[in-house]
């Protein structure tokens, strides 16, 4: 074989390994991240969990049971990918086992909520349909995603998570760069489902027109679940790219025991998943 030939085959093989330690092994910890946690299988796993809880249901078992698998996943994806520096002991553990357990239980009624209303206010009429159906999913959806992001990784706002200079060294730990780093990864999972539940939503109500869909009405169930896993695939990379990975904060918005330091104004922190 060329020499040439195995040289770039080799580093192809090396890049393609270090890629994989990175999505695989925690920044703080250095410990390996489950597989179902990880970033690269976060479209196969979640894409049908989504799809299958903003379908309308006939019941209010089926609507608990899908957002209690969503929200179970997605409160543990938040938790594997969280920056872990503010994981102490193990009473720290417990804590955050028990605001899990509670984000999983709230979100989960909370998501079946148009289900609810429909089914035990006895709803009927297209305006509360519409309502219940199409509209408010859109927002529930949205603050759902951010408050479980909140709840889970609010460990790092109560104990902080620790902070960089340019160089890469650790200069200590800010509660204010947990603060900053939660809001940002509910912000951009807020983008993440909002726009997945409001972007089908508004595709469907104009297909609805269409002479070809009222002549067959079959098509609009198929294509409400390949828009959605369509929507959501492409906001999946928009979303975690929204913030930077390792982002920035201003000296002057930590804590006073950073304002001494001899830094250019800025230090770093790492964001999380």
């Amino acid at each position: 074989m060329d020499p040439n030939l195995q040289y770039w085959q080799s580093n192809g093989q090396v890049a393609n390994a270090w890629l994989l330690s990175l999505s695989s092994v925690h920044p703080d910890t250095g410990s390996v991240i489950s597989p179902v946690f990880r970033s690269q299988v976060f479209l196969p796993i979640s894409a049908p969990l989504v799809v299958a809880s903003l379908i309308p249901h006939k019941g209010i078992k089926p609507a608990l049971f899908w957002q209690f698998l969503l929200q179970t996943y997605c409160a543990g994806f938040n938790h594997a990918n969280r920056n872990a520096t503010a994981t102490k002991d193990n009473k720290t553990s417990m804590k955050q086992s028990i605001l899990i357990v509670g984000t999983v239980a709230y979100s989960t009624f909370a998501g079946a909520l148009p289900q609810i209303i429909l089914n035990r206010f006895r709803l009927v009429g297209a305006v509360a349909e519409t309502f219940s159906r199409s509209l408010l999913p859109i927002p529930l959806t949205a603050c759902l995603a951010a408050f479980s992001v909140m709840v889970v990784r609010s460990e790092e706002a109560d104990n902080g998570i620790r902070v960089f200079d340019s160089n890469g060294n650790a200069v200590g730990v800010s509660k204010a760069a947990g603060s900053k780093a939660i809001k940002e990864t509910a912000l951009s999972r807020a983008a993440l489902f909002g726009t997945t539940a409001a972007v089908p939503t508004l595709l469907l109500a104009l297909l609805k027109r269409a002479e070809f869909v009222k002549r067959n009405p079959m098509i609009i169930a198929p294509a409400r679940h390949i828009s959605t896993a369509i929507i959501f695939g492409l906001m999946i990379p928009v979303s975690f790219s929204l913030f930077p990975h390792f982002g920035k904060i201003k000296k002057e918005n930590l804590e006073e025991e950073f304002q001494s330091l001899d830094s250019n104004g800025e230090l770093f922190y790492h964001k999380g998943l």
